[in-house]
């Protein structure tokens, strides 16, 4: 059941795929006001009989609503799109939480304040089912005023966090976040081929998830530098058994490429922080 829409401002909604259609659900569960608008309109049917209005173009749907969120495949296609609705943007808000790069991010911000539209980009950290719950967040970054003015509607969304003015913030939290979940997964992937297949689920349920939700802890206190961790030298030891092992295993290279930074050698140079020195060899390889 929805809430009373007298009290909401009215918002649209251009995209209408999994997570769009979960951020149209949300705000109208709400009590948004909600057009949608998708370029396979019978999409938006469960939307509508749900009390949401079905555009008949985005410059429709761009002028239903002062607060635009946008929730598309690219940006390539939120410029394709935008491009015939330019004018109908002037004055409006828009929340653009398409994937793309900060590069892009900020390109689309001068654009748009070309054209007097307000702008903020943002960075969806959640899957669709957990949109409009506090389990999801959503990262914010570019105009303040527009963001403080949207908020109300953000909000129903998911936990909102703005970054700061620089457009492109939002977008590099998100791709560095998506990094770092790739990351483990691919260290998870490593894992199970280490131990084989006869082995993988007794290892992953009763060894490994616990392993890795105790470590994950540390991580946001500084774990490079926490008095407990293991000294640097002894990581650089486990890290070189760890690849000498996996390959014993016949374990494919590919997997070994979250393992292949020489610690060795930012031991061998005297540092006693890692995070700097990591940092900087990383860069080098690239």
């Amino acid at each position: 059941m929805t809430t009373d829409t007298t009290t909401n401002s009215p918002v649209t909604v251009l995209g209408l795929g999994s997570m769009g259609s979960a951020l149209a659900a949300a705000l109208l569960k709400a009590g948004h006001p909600t057009t949608v608008w998708n370029r396979s309109p019978g999409k938006a049917d469960d939307l509508v009989a749900a009390g949401a209005v079905r555009a008949a173009s985005v410059t429709d749907a761009i002028k239903a609503s002062p607060l635009v969120i946008a929730c598309l495949l690219d940006y390539p296609v939120v410029e394709e799109l935008l491009a015939p609705a330019a004018d109908a943007l002037t004055g409006r808000d828009l929340v653009n939480l398409t994937n793309g790069t900060p590069d892009q991010a900020r390109a689309l911000a001068a654009r748009l304040d070309a054209r007097g539209a307000w702008y903020v980009d943002g960075g969806i950290m959640a899957i669709p089912r957990l949109i409009g719950t506090p389990e999801g967040f959503i990262l914010y970054s570019g105009s303040r005023e527009t963001f403080d003015r949207a908020r109300p509607a953000l909000d129903r969304l998911g936990g909102a966090h703005y970054l700061g003015g620089d457009a492109g913030l939002a977008s590099l939290y998100d791709l560095a976040l998506l990094s770092a979940m790739y990351g483990m997964a691919s260290g998870v992937r490593h894992a199970i081929t280490m131990v084989g297949e006869e082995r993988a689920a007794e290892f992953g349920s009763a060894y490994l998830a616990p392993w890795l939700q105790a470590m994950a802890a540390p991580i946001g206190q500084g774990a490079a530098e926490d008095e407990e961790a293991s000294p640097l030298g002894m990581q650089a030891v486990g890290m070189s058994n760890i690849v000498e092992a996996s390959r014993g295993e016949g374990v494919p290279n590919v997997l070994l490429s979250h393992l292949l930074i020489a610690m060795q050698d930012i031991v061998d140079a005297g540092h006693d922080d890692l995070l700097p020195p990591l940092i900087d060899q990383i860069r080098k390889a690239g």
